[in-house]
């Protein structure tokens, strides 16, 4: 899309926007009858803070780039969602806005999503790496307690529990990965206290993890393959998918899948083998 594309597609955006809301829907008195519907420009420019000459000129598409924070002032005022804050951005300088995070338990759905693959393993994770659910074919091959002590965020477990790390064959490359991705979602969220408290540790309890730092790695893994040696099934190649809400929870779901027929044998057995030992429990 072009300069000029854009343009046209924002003072579009942001007067169809202003034409959808009431005086009563950000907080205004209704006033004498209205000749159009939605709000005046000038009323759209008190609630952003800027000059009503300005907006004007902006919703006709006679300024240049407007700044990231005069357009989050606007996307408050024109009451937006974090996916039309994200699209007025996009329109309106070329570039996306920091995300903003919305704390928000796993939905029942993926819940049932994760439920509805018992002999796939599959956990949902947030930005900062800590596990939120995860299924029982997850507990079969990483171990009953996943989700749980070191395991509860599992960038400190691959750092920080000796028998998660020796069971990944291929460990350096992988270790790498989550060091790349703490620092693409740090850049996200740098003023999340849980995610850097997490890098903190990992940086003063690692060597390995503070060389990484230090040599600025940036990663975001969506899949891959990797090797495992499980203690009860032995050697196993798996992939893994990694799926992302487009909300602004911010969780991922990670999804492991065999690589090959052996492999698709022996994660089955194991997965059976300790669904009946679960049953059998209760």
């Amino acid at each position: 899309m072009t300069v000029g594309e854009r343009r046209v597609e924002l003072a579009g955006f942001l007067r169809a926007r202003r034409e959808q809301l009431t005086p009563a829907d950000v907080g205004l008195p209704a006033g004498p009858r209205r000749r159009t519907p939605g709000l005046r420009r000038q009323e759209v420019a008190q609630l952003a803070a800027v000059s009503v000459e300005w907006y004007t000129r902006l919703e006709q598409g006679r300024v240049g780039v407007a700044g990231a924070t005069v357009l989050d002032s606007l996307a408050a005022a024109l009451r937006l969602s974090e996916a039309q804050r994200r699209h007025l951005h996009l329109i309106a300088r070329g570039e996306a806005p920091a995300m903003r995070h919305e704390p928000a338990p796993v939905r029942a759905s993926l819940r049932a999503v994760l439920d509805g693959m018992p002999l796939l393993p599959a956990y949902v994770v947030d930005f900062r790496f800590d596990v939120l659910a995860a299924n029982p074919a997850a507990a079969a091959l990483f171990g009953p307690g996943f989700g749980t002590g070191l395991t509860a965020n599992t960038a400190r477990a691959l750092f920080l529990d000796d028998r998660m790390r020796d069971s990944q064959l291929d460990w350096p490359r992988i270790a790498r990965e989550m060091v790349g991705n703490l620092r693409a979602n740090l850049a996200r969220h740098p003023g999340d206290g849980r995610l850097r408290e997490v890098i903190d540790e990992l940086r003063r309890s690692s060597a390995d993890f503070a060389d990484w730092w230090r040599d600025q790695t940036v990663a975001e893994r969506t899949h891959g393959r990797k090797r495992i040696q499980h203690p009860e099934a032995g050697p196993l190649t798996v992939c893994y998918d990694v799926l992302g809400s487009r909300d602004g929870a911010d969780q991922y779901l990670f999804t492991i899948t065999p690589a090959g027929p052996a492999d698709e044998r022996k994660l089955r057995e194991l997965i059976t083998r300790h669904s009946r030992f679960r049953l059998a429990a209760i």
